[in-house]
């Protein structure tokens, strides 16, 4: 029997790996621990300097706790030099990510034939039903990391959501690294269709969408979103600029307009992104481009990214938009950002929802906006909001 730990860094992709990994190990009869343990899996992320930055530094305290580390996920894919000049005991894993928890449980070995169901490490269950990217956006490393898109089949994907209802998940979330790709020709399914079959399965009480592209968003997924009942409204569409000078340089496949457009109609939705900051062609006039988007569009939470060059993209050797420059604009779209969700949470005082809990004290409503209800966590239950603070919207349960 071998101890280990596992963890992820970046997204709800990287976690997915991360769990099958954790998954795999204890199914080969290994034991999880806390801490300190035999082996450690750090599956890194590379979407910034600064992601790199950390996933090394994770893998390097890994090291002084742990006799083996593996490194893998995104990261582990760029150059052979990213992880350089590390401790002796770190063993990098370069793989495509279905490839991932094979090679680290056939590194570690078995014990015994060991079967049992484990349960996932959170509340709501993170279920990838895609992955790679075959588009190439001008600053994006992941199709060089991940490989071109491709799906599970919709059976193991609908197989595995009944294991995670059955385990005592009451919310699954969609993930992949462009969603909108998922196809099963052989099924006849796209995500519109997959969306409907899974927002059936009896137990299941919540189905989300972690991300989708804006040229995906289509009146029939929107119209499978509306009509299956489980399925929360809420869609987070990546805009990464809302200037159209700047889209064309980035390689995006929409212009605002069309982001715009793709959205009317879904207003009752709380729409959420993702922006890229100091982009190379991003001067003052863009920026502002961008804040007004998101203002007219009645976006709320926004992720922002400062730019930062990746190895082997289109724009890997420029960078002229000053590091205090994309400190000042991220504060400027964090401020906008903050007051558009506290904007929508004052409007929700007096309404009733479902809130998943999943810290104490803490759940999400049915379109992701943060509610502060006192309730056992893991548990589902109806609340009405009584007010609002800077971090989201107070209730009490009913």
């Amino acid at each position: 029997m071998t101890t280990f730990t596992t963890r992820f860094l970046g997204c709800k992709v990287s976690f997915a790996d991360e769990q099958a990994i954790r998954e795999r190990l204890l199914t080969d009869g290994h034991t999880e621990a806390r801490d300190a343990a035999e082996l450690a899996v750090i599956n890194t992320c590379c979407v910034t300097n600064e992601a790199v930055a950390k996933s090394r530094q994770a893998a390097v305290q890994a090291a002084r706790t742990h006799a083996r580390v593996y490194v893998t996920g995104c990261a582990a894919n760029l150059s052979s030099s990213t992880f350089a000049g590390l401790p002796a005991n770190i063993k990098v894993v370069p793989r495509r990510s279905e490839e991932i928890a094979e090679a680290v449980a056939g590194d570690v070995g078995p014990i015994g034939c060991v079967q049992d169901d484990h349960r996932l490490e959170r509340v709501r269950a993170f279920v990838k039903i895609q992955d790679g990217c075959s588009f190439s956006c001008a600053f994006c490393v992941i199709p060089l990391v991940r490989g071109g898109t491709r799906s599970r089949t919709a059976a193991a994907v609908l197989k595995e959501i009944r294991r995670r209802v059955a385990q005592g998940h009451r919310e699954v979330v969609f993930t992949g690294v462009n969603l909108g790709c998922f196809r099963d020709r052989a099924a006849g399914l796209t995500l519109a269709g997959l969306i409907r079959e899974a927002g059936a399965i009896d137990g299941l009480a919540r189905l989300r969408l972690s991300s989708i592209e804006i040229n995906h968003v289509t009146p029939e997924l929107i119209d499978a979103i509306r009509n299956t009942a489980t399925v929360a409204r809420h869609l987070h569409v990546p805009l990464q600029s809302g200037d159209d000078g700047v889209l064309r340089a980035m390689g995006r496949r929409y212009s605002i307009g069309q982001y715009r457009a793709r959205l009317e109609g879904c207003e009752d939705f709380n729409l959420t992104t993702d922006v890229i900051v100091g982009f190379p062609t991003e001067d003052d006039d863009a920026f502002e481009n961008t804040l007004g988007a998101i203002a007219e569009i009645g976006i709320t939470k926004v992720h922002a990214f400062p730019y930062s060059p990746r190895p082997g993209t289109r724009t890997a050797a420029d960078d002229p938009v000053a590091p205090q420059v994309k400190r000042e604009r991220s504060a400027r779209l964090r401020a906008a950002s903050d007051a558009a969700c506290r904007a929508r949470w004052v409007t929700r005082v007096g309404s009733e929802d479902v809130v998943l809990v999943d810290r104490p004290g803490l759940g999400y409503a049915d379109d992701y906006t943060p509610w502060f209800v006192d309730a056992p966590v893991g548990s589902l239950v109806r609340a009405r909001a009584v007010g609002v603070t800077d971090d989201g919207v107070l209730a009490e349960a009913l």
